[in-house]
């Protein structure tokens, strides 16, 4: 990072009308590096309410924002994130875009 401070952690989430599930969860890790700190999270995302009724944003595709978390930063730290789904199928169908945004608090 240019700037060593607090940031906030946002996990942005499109998915379509061919995702099977009412929720998605997903196990992340972080390594900030050159420290090697490493923090492994999982982040479970409800996409439907109890009455079926998407929570997202949108008409053919969903887009959905979770938090994750606040993570401090020094002066030129990277930081490495992997991504990964811990549901019952391997390939999950209408996902159709994720992201991380990290803004500076």
């Amino acid at each position: 990072m240019k700037e060593a401070g607090y940031y906030q952690e946002e996990l942005g989430l499109r998915i379509d009308d061919n995702y099977p599930f009412q929720g998605l969860c997903l196990v992340i890790e972080q390594t900030i590096l050159p420290s090697g700190y490493r923090h492994n999270d999982t982040l479970n995302c409800s996409l439907y309410d109890k009455n079926g009724v998407v929570k997202g944003s949108g008409i053919k595709h969903y887009q959905y924002n979770f938090h994750m978390n606040t993570i401090r930063l020094n002066e030129g730290d990277s930081l490495r994130i992997a991504i990964r789904h811990n549901m019952k199928r391997e390939i999950l169908p209408g996902i159709t875009d994720i992201g991380l945004l990290i803004r500076k608090q």
